[in-house]
């Protein structure tokens, strides 16, 4: 039996400049047998996003076997960049294309900073409280900032050139705020949710 497509529109929204850069998060929910077309189609929308002013990049969450739902987090540095991007021309295009692969209207959502990490995905939304971000933001780069430099320096010293101090520094954080953003911050929020977005008495 064929499933019954949804209509699925473009977020409309009022642009604001927010300084820090900000996440889209966009979820759809594909059936398994369109999973295949659904990653073709992203393969056209990513590149088609990249070439937007102020964009940070991509990271994707796939459903676990047999899931439906996709989770694409897109990173601008301004929230007036993200709804050039939402609202353009050429996203409502690939999005009309792609409107037989979804089963549900589409969701979108822009975080501040890293408010999107600590924000629970459900109806009733829940904020994790400040301390309990300082303390899973600590525990994530508290090791990275001496693991990274640690694995590098082979790499620096091997270099045919040398390389100054600003320099170096700026790879080592660059590296550690990838993998924060785009690695081990998804994951290890998923993974704590429970005590993370337990209410507190």
């Amino acid at each position: 039996m064929t499933e019954q497509s949804k209509p699925v529109e473009p977020v409309e929204a009022t642009p604001e400049v927010v300084q820090g850069g900000v996440s889209i998060i966009i979820r759809h929910k594909v059936s398994p047998k369109n999973q295949g077309a659904y990653e073709s189609w992203l393969k056209l929308i990513i590149p088609a996003s990249a070439k937007f002013p102020g964009h940070q990049g991509v990271h994707i969450l796939r459903p676990h076997a047999g899931g439906h739902e996709f989770e694409i987090s897109v990173r601008f540095a301004s929230e007036k960049e993200a709804h050039d991007w939402l609202n353009s021309a050429q996203r409502k295009t690939l999005l009309e294309q792609s409107k037989p692969l979804f089963h549900e209207q589409e969701i979108t959502e822009i975080y501040n900073g890293i408010d999107f990490w600590f924000t629970q995905r459900s109806a009733a939304q829940k904020i994790a409280t400040r301390w309990k971000q300082w303390l899973i933001t600590t525990v994530v780069i508290w090791p990275l900032t001496m693991l990274v430099p640690l694995l590098l320096q082979p790499v620096f010293n091997n270099l045919p050139f040398s390389i100054n101090a600003i320099l170096h520094q700026g790879v080592v954080v660059a590296i550690v705020v990838a993998l924060v953003v785009y690695v081990i911050m998804p994951r290890l929020v998923k993974l704590v949710a429970s005590w993370l977005f337990k209410s507190e008495a």
